[in-house]
């Protein structure tokens, strides 16, 4: 069985990107924990409350198939974590799926992983994918390779099963590269 560990802001989350990705994940017999900074109860914008599995320091990549960082407005505490940049280098590098959603997608680029590389944030957030090298597309969802990021909350479900995809190997990989875009 496939394993995903989706990242969140202890506070201020967006509950969709987290719930609507988990749910599809799931349904697709993919195995999902939640880590955040805290092990106490953490509450998204719109009030959904989840206990994560795990800390977000204790993470390894070993453990995983796919790490996955979750929007809203607390994502940005992991755009300039050097942990999270550490965890993402280790996940492209070992061939995992690395994804972010809406503003987390900006930790993605940060780490210097969408290089090149075809990708979506939240609008607001397009210049930073940018000035960090990536080739923002606007798109709902992009996946070149294993690098799958999303727009926002209104995508978190196509996101979810673009991940799934992914982890599936779903045969659409062509020497390793694949741009793909999903939209409306």
């Amino acid at each position: 069985m496939k394993k995903v560990v989706l990242v969140i802001a202890h506070e201020g989350f967006r509950d969709e990107e987290l719930l609507e990705t988990k749910e599809a994940l799931e349904k697709n017999g993919i195995e999902v924990k939640i880590a955040s900074t805290e092990l106490g109860e953490a509450q998204g914008k719109l009030g959904a409350r989840v206990i994560p599995d795990r800390l977000f320091q204790d993470i390894k990549m070993e453990d995983f198939d796919a790490l996955v960082f979750v929007g809203g407005s607390g994502a940005v505490q992991y755009w300039d974590d050097p942990r999270a940049h550490k965890l993402l280098k280790e996940a492209v590098l070992a061939g995992k799926v690395s994804a972010g959603i809406c503003s987390a997608a900006v930790t993605l680029a940060k780490a210097g992983i969408l290089k090149g590389k075809r990708a979506t944030v939240f609008p607001g957030d397009s210049r930073e994918l940018i000035a960090n090298g990536a080739n923002y597309t606007a798109s709902h969802v992009e996946r070149d390779g294993k690098i799958i990021t999303a727009d926002g909350p209104s995508s978190a479900g196509d996101f979810g099963e673009e991940i799934a995809k992914a982890l599936k190997r779903d045969g659409s990989m062509l020497n390793g590269r694949t741009n793909r875009t999903v939209s409306d």
